[in-house]
């Protein structure tokens, strides 16, 4: 394994597209250094925009929970000292990437870090699972999702998806 240093992302969204104005509420994400997690940082963020129904369904972040959040001019210039010039990986990195480069581009910041994709590795290596939901794939590659990572909140899918993506790259 190799000693570069790996940030793992997921973002919680308030809907599908930001083309369409939705906008990151929570970022996680997992350092992965010399084969192991090594530091977090996650953060809910107040952004004013309302919470599709659809999407609080998935990750239940309520308008409530972000009225003491801090605000993305806060977030992500931390988020962008954390990562620094780091490979990104996300499970769907287009999805994530997309949400990342557009809050990045709306506080005058760019996002260049290479990616990686999860979804597409486990793809081309496990072709034989019914999909390739973060949940399969982990199930498949760790027996089980650890405590530590409830689903579907972005913290906890950056802490799967960081095993996950150490499992793949030892050669499961």
């Amino acid at each position: 394994m190799t000693s570069a240093r790996y940030i793992v992302v997921d973002v919680e969204t308030t809907g599908m597209s930001p083309s369409r104005g939705d906008r990151v509420i929570e970022i996680g994400a997992v350092a992965v250094e010399e084969g192991r997690l090594a530091a977090e940082f996650s953060s809910l963020i107040r952004t004013g925009h309302p919470i599709h129904w659809a999407a609080q369904k998935v990750h239940g972040i309520s308008d409530a929970m972000l009225r003491d959040a801090p605000g993305p001019g806060d977030v992500w210039p931390e988020f962008a000292r954390f990562i620094g010039s780091s490979a990104l990986i996300a499970h769907n990195a287009s999805f994530d990437l997309g949400f990342l480069r557009h809050e990045f581009s709306r506080i005058g910041l760019g996002l260049s870090n290479p990616h990686h994709c999860t979804l597409a590795l486990s793809r081309r290596r496990l072709p034989h699972l019914p999909n390739h939901r973060l949940e399969t794939v982990a199930r498949h590659l760790l027996g089980e999702v650890p405590d530590d990572c409830r689903l579907h909140r972005a913290l906890d899918d950056a802490r799967l998806a960081a095993r996950v993506w150490l499992a793949m790259k030892m050669g499961h």
